[in-house]
């Protein structure tokens, strides 16, 4: 394992931001799992991901702790994606990678797999799940695969209700509102779902220019179609992909980009109350640096600021709320990003085992604290409250 980093800073003119807040940490301890039904340590870290673990393609789902240290181990039998934890911190929730055919539901007080769910009749999982307010329900994205084959292509979207306290049975299905949905969250009194039509880098993105993607607005209760958007014209080659909201329900949608062609597209997009999306503002070369792929996107704990992930950039790149872009900081084949525990932080993770804590301010942005020597981090990271 890799020993601890000196904190970097983006050379933006800062110091009075960062003074006093550069730290570095140990190597972290990773506990290895005995078997799925083990329990292996409590699973009770701020923050919740998955990763790639031990030798081989071996994966699971994972804590980290305030120091930055990877410590419960979930093994999957499968890679997964996005990870949500219930309401009352008891459970957390592990969605398969599309297309993904298993869900894993892990008990965090002992870190154990305490069930297993599988999409409905004929469709794959989407990689993202959410509890309804409430809490009664969970929700999965889900695409139709008629001829069983579950290739990564577009299919109509299905969100699945289940009923979290029986056995994620479903008790409802509803039309996502377009194909290929992606990503789902709870914005003010909607249901957000970002249908990211043809997945770019697939068999029938190779000769297409326009995706098909839209962002539909479902009521939660009920399903109906609230709203929907589309991306202009000349944008038309993007798709929408991965949404994050703040408290009072302002959202934001991360897109990636069919086209290989060089242009500079906007990534980033604000979702308006009745689903239209305005794009924030970056200089072409920001734009460009990202290489037409945002795999997470993530508000601050104070909703100021706004961060998004691209593995492809190699680098994490930062917003107002506004729609001002910040800067950017390197972070080779980081995606997973998640708000900090402070205002103005992220945590953002990497495939190659970096955790790195980045802060973000109306002068610029830095990485003030990284840990190195961890599991090879998938997409994905979620912060377990946020005070």
């Amino acid at each position: 394992m890799g020993g601890p980093d000196r904190p970097s800073l983006v050379p933006i003119s800062r110091r009075g931001l960062l003074a006093g807040l550069a730290a570095t940490v140990a190597a972290p301890r990773l506990v290895a799992a005995g078997g799925p039904a083990e329990s292996v340590h409590p699973f009770d870290g701020p923050w919740l991901t998955t990763a790639g673990i031990g030798p081989g393609d071996s994966c699971g789902a994972v804590t980290v702790d305030p120091g930055f240290a990877a410590q419960g181990v979930a093994p999957a039998p499968a890679r997964l994606h996005g990870i949500v934890a219930s309401l009352d911190g008891r459970w957390a929730v592990a969605v398969g990678r599309r297309p993904g055919r298993i869900a894993l539901v892990i008990d965090r007080r002992s870190g154990a797999v305490a069930t297993s769910f599988t999409p409905g009749e004929g469709r794959v999982f989407s990689g993202h799940g959410r509890y309804s307010a409430d809490g009664r329900h969970f929700l999965t994205n889900e695409i139709e695969r008629p001829d069983g084959t579950g290739r990564p292509v577009m299919g109509r979207g299905v969100v699945a209700v289940r009923e979290a306290g029986g056995g994620f049975a479903i008790v409802a299905e509803w039309p996502s509102g377009g194909d290929g949905p992606h990503d789902l969250i709870h914005g003010g009194t909607n249901l957000i779902i970002a249908n990211g039509g043809i997945e770019p880098n697939t068999p029938e993105a190779r000769d297409a220019e326009a995706t098909g993607s839209t962002i539909t607005l479902l009521d939660p209760a009920s399903g109906a179609v609230k709203g929907s958007a589309a991306l202009p014209a000349d944008l038309a080659s993007l798709s929408l992909r991965h949404l994050a909201v703040r408290r009072d329900g302002a959202a934001v949608v991360a897109a990636q980009d069919l086209l290989k062609d060089g242009e500079a597209r906007p990534l980033l997009f604000a979702v308006g109350r009745d689903g239209a999306l305005s794009a924030f503002d970056a200089p072409d070369g920001a734009w460009r640096a990202l290489r037409g792929y945002v795999g997470s996107v993530a508000f601050d704990p104070s909703g100021a600021f706004v961060a998004c992930a691209s593995p492809r950039g190699g680098q994490v790149s930062v917003w107002t709320a506004q729609g001002r872009h910040l800067g950017a900081i390197p972070l080779a084949d980081g995606c997973g990003l998640a708000p900090g525990l402070e205002d103005g932080t992220f945590l953002a993770t990497s495939g190659y085992g970096e955790v790195a804590l980045i802060k973000a301010a109306p002068e610029g942005v830095g990485i003030i604290a990284r840990r190195t020597g961890g599991p090879r981090y998938d997409n994905h990271v979620m912060r377990v409250t946020q005070g």
